[in-house]
């Protein structure tokens, strides 16, 4: 019998707050039902912190009731920004006229572990002249460095100081376009460089951007505002700076993550899960792996239903930026792959840490070995990194209950559904990280037919 609390599927409150919250699996049951995934995290976000260059209210749908999107709300109302739910359900509806400028507190008090004040700089640049950025957290999945953020920032004509508190960031002569070229095609700096440069005087062109569909979609809220970007052959965006936006009304194209967790769900429970909102287009590459690892799938109108094929088989598998396989995918595959027959390699080339996950999986019972300074082979079609790392699963291992403890989005993620395939009971701890980018994930999991109780 599953035991939910009241408040187990709102996302309200600091971060901190729902870091404590621990839940109890007993597992072996596969997951079989329905789930709805609505707008992405990574372009929701993004698309609120927009709503700062218009000069007229907008309006975002399919916004999830997830923790970041509370974050980012604070954040803007911290600022002066209105913000209001709308009937719609998932609709916020935003009016930036009474922007002002905040104090070092109370942004740091709002924001919490997130890294989305970085990204409110080129919009208040624009608005008020000033940006203040606390410390920065995030999940704690390797080096995430702001210099590309800040280097771009100074291209643009901002001068960036930094003390005790954080760091300010000021344009005395205004914004102005920038040949900026990006070291590695970094989602972040990419959306940095758009909300900056679409009221910049001039002209900026970006090279070696980010591509993600989120970016297209990002680039699409801009485009509605007013704003000139052409994208052009090789990472290239051109965007040519106006001299005001107005509001945007925008449906927010579903989160391919979550989808996929949801697929790799059904794959490691031997279950039958149907993803509702979710896309083919945009996740051609998740299904070529998920199809050569022994799943099966099939796209519909409103969205796709994943099962488990005959059997699970092993794959190898490359993190890169898009339209590469992308790494916040590998860690519910790793779970997946457990119980496939033969060796599976995942060479993870984006975060340097983001397979110290398996651990907890080793513990559970897996066969995961981690080099730390990745494997070498004539077949890798991803140019090799400093920083990457490579984990090689052997199975089918059986996985057995254990107390685990979150340690990031993604990868407290697949601690859940580890719980969910093995054989026993699993205590799962730190699970307020997963509200983060999982909306109503109890009540999903409860639909799913999975046993468990809510114990603190």
């Amino acid at each position: 019998m599953k035991t939910l609390l009241n408040d187990a599927d709102s996302a309200g409150g600091p971060e901190a707050a729902l870091s404590g919250e621990t839940i109890r699996i007993r597992g072996g049951r596969p997951l079989r039902g329905r789930v709805e995934v609505k707008g992405a995290k990574n372009l929701v976000t993004k698309a609120m912190v927009a709503a700062l260059l218009g000069d007229t209210p907008s309006t975002l749908r399919d916004v999830p009731d997830i923790s970041d999107v509370k974050v980012v709300r604070s954040l803007l109302e911290v600022h002066g920004v209105r913000v209001e739910s709308g009937a719609e359900e998932g609709t916020l509806h935003f009016d930036p006229s009474g922007a002002v400028a905040a104090h070092f507190e109370e942004i740091d008090a709002h924001a919490g572990a997130s890294r989305i004040p970085i990204l409110f700089c080129g919009p208040l640049l624009h608005l008020l002249g000033e940006a203040l950025i606390p410390d920065l957290g995030g999940c704690r999945i390797g080096d995430r460095p702001i210099n590309f953020h800040m280097d771009a920032l100074r291209a643009f004509g901002a001068i960036v100081d930094k003390s005790y508190e954080g760091i300010r960031i000021t344009a005395p002569d205004g914004l102005h376009g920038a040949n900026i070229e990006l070291p590695y095609p970094s989602v972040g700096a990419t959306e940095q460089v758009l909300l900056t440069a679409v009221r910049a005087k001039g002209t900026t062109e970006l090279r070696n951007a980010a591509i993600e569909p989120e970016i297209m979609d990002l680039i699409a809220v801009l485009q509605k505002m007013g704003a000139i970007i052409s994208y052009e052959p090789n990472r290239v965006l051109l965007i040519e700076g106006v001299d005001s936006l107005r509001g945007y009304d925008h449906r927010a194209i579903f989160d391919r993550n979550e989808a996929a967790s949801w697929a790799c769900a059904a794959l490691a429970t031997d279950g039958d899960i149907f993803v509702g909102g979710a896309r083919q287009q945009e996740m051609l590459t998740f299904l070529n792996v998920f199809r050569k690892a022994g799943g099966w799938f099939d796209v519909r109108e409103d969205g796709i239903q994943f099962r488990r094929g005959d059997r699970l088989t092993p794959v190898v598998v490359e993190t890169d930026v898009h339209p590469g396989f992308m790494t916040d995918w590998q860690q519910p595959l790793i779970v997946a792959l457990t119980q496939a027959q033969g060796t599976s390699v995942v060479h993870e080339t984006v975060y340097e840490n983001r397979l110290g996950f398996t651990e907890a999986l080793v513990q559970m019972g897996a066969d995961i070995v981690v080099h730390p300074q990745g494997i070498d082979s004539p077949e890798r079609r991803v140019p090799r990194r400093a920083l990457e790392q490579a984990a090689v699963v052997t199975g089918p291992t059986p996985l057995h209950g254990a107390e685990v403890v979150v340690p990031d989005l993604r990868g407290g993620y697949s601690y859940v559904i580890a719980a969910l395939a093995a054989q026993g009971e699993s205590v799962v701890s730190n699970m307020g990280i997963i509200r983060r980018g999982y909306e109503k994930f109890f009540a999903k999991l409860d639909a799913l037919g999975a046993d468990f109780d809510v114990i603190g």
